[in-house]
């Protein structure tokens, strides 16, 4: 049955075929130290039921348990933000002694407040799990049968209507609010309560960045898969130009001297060994500054990944309240580490997403391919290609890379008077991912195409791509190829060089 191209591409735009969880996936052990980017993606995509799904270490429970006893008897010898005095611009303003579950409860209904779309279920599993493993971290203060509601509540399904705005990147209050209210049953309404806060639990509670960390890391693990991806396809287009493989060379990573680049160039030269003698003394950009503008794109995913770890293992409540290291008042919900991590991702993003535009554009010239213009059948004036192209610069224009972090804002009559906005560079690079996606998807419809009209060879570790781009229409008069596009974005999660015998290129 033909499958709607709009289904496929909705769904290859979430795609996480390499995270997905299966059955004998391993226990993820909630510990406060050593929660990974798969972790997170993983119960995004799939939740945490069954003997596969969560556990938490004793070693946190422990931690968790010493942060509270300590926060109580911190609490009888000094004010405490958030615990003994109001919040925000009320922060000098003393609490009065009385219902403490009430107070809480009002702190809660009003920070809840929020607007826009409701976030999917995957978003809001991941922003569970991260807050879950700050909790075992240590240091909130709350108390620890937190932690067992929080499994309970990501166990169940039964998930907080998250909505899209209410975050500035000083802590997601709006959206953890929500989920405390949901915790205690009332939101959504009728739901089985699970935790009753008190005043000592409710701000510890939503004092975190957890949904911006959670969408970071969602974006990241599909970036990741699809920076490799990109490699991949960029080799087809090499063979598709007879490129010249110089500007891969030894000597291009001892004059380029970053991670990112040497490892653009190492993979480049084991995917097109043994293709045939170049037909040009230089390629064009798209080809022969890859090493030096992809390899930005996986040194800045590098160091999104560190941010996002030490970020999601760390207890960054404030105030940070543990026996280990004491009490402080501070700063640490202020996510400038990872705002500035993400903007650096959304440019690199964007430029790798130029040159693969470029290379496209490569693809369509006659001078450079030895085919008709457009990559058309041979019928004069044939348009072929050529609208793959304008699709994928529409969605090259799509990824806006102004950073979220230059903005700033002044809020609680005056006293919280800067902001990073890593909510909205995670929302960025998170809607980035599908228009990434796509743009790889024009190059590899084109570059597939240019190898079936040469009719040539792969090299040995492209042949197994080969077999994988088998599953686009081979057929070459002109015609929509938007189902092409959409078949081809959902190919990038699985085009990774397969072992072969023999070198073909794609079935005609």
């Amino acid at each position: 049955m033909e499958r709607d191209p709009s289904t496929l591409r909705a769904n290859a735009q979430y795609a996480v075929h390499a995270l997905v969880h299966h059955p004998g996936a391993p226990l993820i052990v909630i510990d406060g130290l050593s929660l990974t980017v798969a972790d997170i993606a993983r119960v995004g995509a799939e939740g945490a039921t069954g003997p596969q799904g969560l556990q938490i270490a004793e070693s946190a429970r422990a931690a968790a348990a010493g942060s509270s006893a300590f926060a109580h008897r911190t609490a009888l010898e000094r004010p405490i933000y958030g615990r003994s005095t109001g919040v925000g611009a009320n922060r000098n303003i003393p609490l009065v002694a009385g219902d403490s579950g009430h107070t809480a409860a009002a702190l809660l209904r009003s920070h809840a407040t929020s607007a826009g779309p409701l976030r999917s279920p995957r978003r809001v599993r991941a922003m569970l799990l991260v807050r879950l493993n700050q909790l075992a971290a240590g240091g909130s203060g709350a108390d620890p049968a937190l932690l067992d509601a929080v499994v309970g509540l990501l166990e169940s399904g039964a998930l907080p209507p998250v909505r899209e705005h209410g975050s500035i990147g000083t802590g997601d209050l709006s959206a953890l609010a929500v989920t405390a209210l949901t915790l205690q049953g009332e939101l959504p309404v009728g739901s089985t309560p699970r935790f009753r806060f008190q005043i000592s639990d409710a701000l510890p509670f939503i004092s975190s960045n957890a949904a911006a960390i959670a969408d970071a890391a969602l974006a990241l693990a599909e970036l990741q898969r699809l920076a490799d991806a990109a490699l991949v396809v960029a080799a087809l287009t090499f063979v598709g130009v007879d490129g010249n493989g110089e500007a891969f060379s030894e000597a291009v990573e001892h004059v380029t001297p970053f991670p990112g680049a040497q490892r653009v160039c190492a993979a480049f030269r084991s995917l097109v060994d043994g293709h045939a003698q170049p037909t040009r003394i230089q390629d064009p950009f798209g080809l022969r500054v890859l090493p030096q503008v992809h390899g930005v794109f996986f040194d800045g995913l590098t160091a999104l990944e560190r941010v996002i770890v030490l970020m999601a293992n760390a207890p960054s409540e404030n105030p940070v309240l543990s026996p280990e290291i004491g009490m402080a008042h501070h700063g640490g919900f202020h996510a400038a580490y990872l705002a500035q991590a993400l903007d650096a991702v959304a440019l690199a993003a964007a430029q790798s997403a130029q040159l693969s535009l470029a290379r496209l554009k490569m693809l369509t010239e006659p001078a450079l391919t030895g085919l008709p213009a457009f990559l058309g059948d041979g019928t004069p004036g044939a348009s072929g290609i050529m609208i793959v192209e304008y699709v994928t610069a529409s969605a090259v224009a799509g990824l806006l890379a102004t950073p979220a972090s230059l903005q700033s804002v002044t809020l609680s009559r005056g006293v919280e008077e800067d902001a990073s906005f890593a909510s909205l560079a995670a929302v960025k690079v998170l809607q980035a991912v599908g228009l990434y996606r796509t743009a790889l998807a024009g190059e590899l419809v084109a570059a597939v195409r240019a190898i079936r009209l040469k009719g040539g060879r792969l090299p040995e570790a492209l042949t197994g791509v080969g077999r994988a781009a088998d599953v686009l229409d081979p057929e070459m008069e002109d015609r929509d190829l938007t189902a092409d596009i959409a078949s081809a974005e959902l190919l990038l999660d699985d085009l990774v060089p397969l072992p072969s015998a023999g070198g073909r290129g794609p079935s005609a």
